[in-house]
C-alpha cells in the first residue's frame, strides 16, 4: 500500500478488557485496517490502540472504533489518573510511505465531520490539523477534563468546537481528532509515592517548564504499585533522544533520594529511537546500523533472515 496511515486512537477504558477487544473487532471489520499493537492501563483506565490502514479506509476504520466506544464508555462513570475529554481522548493520524501530511489532515477533517454529524460528539481539531495555535497544543484543548469542558463549552466561545454543537454528548463527552509526525509516549517509575517529587521532575524535562522543547511530561501517582510515574510525550525523538531524556531523570530523581525503577513505551515506537538509545548505553564507536547482522544481511540481498537460537 503505496499510500498508508497509522492511527492511534486513545479510549478512556483500561479495566474492561471486553470492550477493547470489541473496539478491536470493529476496526479489523474494515478491509485493509491491521492493528500493531494494544496497550491497557488500569490505573490511567485508558487504551491505546495502533493500526495501520489504506489512506482511502483510514476515516471509515476510525470511525467505527468511535461508534463502538460512544456505545459502551460513559465519562460519568470513568475514574483514572490520565486526563481526558471523552470516550475517544484523542484520534491521531500519522501519514506513511507516500501519504503526505496534508493528506492526513484531510482525513482528520473527514473524520471529524463525521463523528460530529453521526454520533453528535465535539470535535476540537489538534497538532497539524489544527485551526488556531491555541489548539495545536493537545493540553490546552484538554484543559480542565470532560467535567469543566462539560459546563464551559456552553458559553465559553474559545471552547467551541471545530466540528459539532456547544454541547457535549452527555455520555462520551468530547473529542481531539489531528494529524502529527510519530511520538514515542514514554513513561519513567520511580520509587516513591510523593507526587511533589514526580512533579518537579516532570518539569525539569517538560518544554513547557523550561525542559526540552520536544517532551511534554506529567506525574501520576500509581496506586497500583505504590510508584510516582513520569508520563512523557516525545514528540521529536531525533531533537530530543529517549536516552537524554532518561539520564534527566535519573539525574533529577537522585536530587530528592529517589530511583528509577522501570520504564515503558506505550504504544509503538520508531527503531531508530531504540537503536539511539543502544548505542548511547553501549558508547559505540560506529553508527549503530553499520553493526546490525539483519541490516547487512539485507545489503547483500538476502532479504529477511531469522537468526537460529538453537
Amino acid at each position: 500500500m503505496d499510500k498508508l496511515v497509522e492511527c492511534i486512537p486513545n479510549f478512556s477504558e483500561g479495566r474492561r478488557p471486553e470492550i477493547i477487544r470489541t473496539i478491536a473487532d470493529a476496526i479489523t471489520s474494515v478491509e485493509s485496517a491491521v492493528i500493531l499493537d494494544i496497550h491497557s492501563d488500569r490505573d490511567h483506565n485508558r487504551s491505546v490502540i495502533t493500526f495501520i490502514c489504506d489512506k482511502q479506509q483510514a476515516v471509515e476504520a476510525a470511525y467505527q472504533a468511535y461508534k463502538v466506544a460512544e456505545r459502551h464508555i460513559d465519562l460519568n462513570q470513568h475514574e483514572g489518573v490520565h486526563p481526558r475529554i471523552g470516550a475517544v481522548d484523542v484520534c491521531p493520524f500519522v501519514p506513511l510511505n507516500k501519504t503526505t501530511m496534508s493528506e492526513a489532515v484531510e482525513l482528520s477533517e473527514a473524520l471529524g465531520q463525521r463523528v460530529a454529524d453521526e454520533l453528535h460528539i465535539p470535535v476540537y481539531l489538534y497538532e497539524q490539523a489544527a485551526r488556531t495555535t491555541e489548539r495545536k497544543n493537545l493540553a490546552n484543548i484538554r484543559r480542565g477534563q470532560f467535567e469543566e469542558l462539560r459546563d464551559s463549552v456552553k458559553y465559553d466561545t474559545s471552547k467551541t468546537p471545530d466540528f459539532g454543537h456547544n454541547k457535549l454528548h452527555p455520555t462520551a463527552g468530547a473529542t481531539a481528532i489531528g494529524a502529527r509526525m510519530p511520538l514515542i509516549a514514554f513513561n519513567v517509575f520511580l520509587n516513591t509515592n510523593d507526587k511533589s517529587i514526580g512533579r518537579k521532575i516532570a518539569g525539569a524535562v517538560s518544554g513547557s517548564k523550561g525542559g526540552y522543547r520536544y517532551v511534554k511530561a506529567l506525574a501520576f501517582e500509581i496506586k497500583s504499585c505504590s510508584q510516582i510515574q513520569v508520563s512523557m510525550n516525545l514528540t521529536d525523538y531525533r531533537q530530543t533522544p529517549i536516552y537524554r531524556v532518561f539520564e534527566t531523570i535519573k539525574s533529577e530523581a537522585s536530587r530528592y533520594g529517589v530511583e528509577v525503577v522501570s520504564s515503558e513505551i506505550v504504544g509503538l515506537a520508531p527503531t531508530a529511537a531504540l537503536l539511539d538509545s543502544g548505542a548511547f548505553y553501549l558508547r559505540l564507536k560506529q553508527d549503530v546500523r553499520d553493526v546490525l547482522l539483519e541490516e547487512r544481511l539485507k545489503l547483500v540481498g538476502l532479504g529477511e533472515v531469522t537468526i537460529s537460537t538453537r
